[in-house]
This record gives C-alpha cells, sequence and structure tokens, in this order.
C-alpha cells in the first residue's frame, strides 16, 4: 500500500522539504501545530516503529540526529517535542514511520 509519504519520496506529490539523505526526508507540516513542524520520515517503509526490525533500528538514531541538527538549524533546541504515534488510538493517521519535530512555541503537557 503506498502512503502520502510514499508519494512525497518518489516524488509523486510536492512537499516543502528541509533535509534529504539516502535514508531519510524531513518536510514541513502542511498542518503545522507550532511554528516549527516538521516530519522527519524514513524512505524504507515501516508501518510504525513497532514494525521496525532489530536490524534495522539504527534508522532511529539516524532520525535522533537529524532531529538534533534540525532542532539547531531552525533555532528550538532548547525546547522542542519529538513523538511519533503507533496505532490509530495514539492518533497515527499515516501508517509509515514518521517523527513529528514540533518547537518555536509554548507546547504545554501531553494527555
Amino acid at each position: 500500500m503506498s502512503t502520502i509519504f510514499a508519494k512525497i519520496i518518489k516524488g509523486e506529490l510536492p512537499a516543502d522539504k528541509v533535509y534529504e539523505s539516502e535514508t531519510l526526508i524531513v518536510i514541513k507540516d502542511i498542518s503545522p501545530k507550532a511554528p516549527v513542524h516538521l516530519l522527519i520520515i524514513p524512505k524504507k517503509e515501516y508501518h510504525s516503529l513497532q514494525e521496525v526490525p532489530q536490524q534495522d533500528l539504527s534508522i532511529i538514531q539516524e532520525i535522533a540526529n537529524v532531529a538534533q541538527n534540525l532542532a539547531k538549524k531552525f533555532d528550538v533546541a532548547d525546547n522542542y517535542r519529538l513523538l511519533t504515534n503507533i496505532g490509530t488510538k495514539a492518533g497515527q493517521s499515516v501508517f509509515h514511520l514518521h517523527f513529528h519535530l514540533i518547537g518555536g512555541k509554548l507546547l504545554g503537557a501531553m494527555a
């Protein structure tokens, strides 16, 4: 099944890219919840964090490294949220692993 993120990665849909490597793409969220709202997306399709096999867990380290660097670049390194949703009950709506990097305003406590 092809998700909207797979189509963006393939170049079939436009996106505002802020970073790209062999394994990751980072785009601006089209419905931002804060002044900085980026989506960090592995190019290899995983349904969610739970579906990343042991041998591919290095992608999570790469995501963390990119998140740190982008937080600095977007001047939110001292106050941001990095999150992923797993499953519909947690709010996952696109079933292609991705992390939200959100910052630039007071975020408050999570539910």
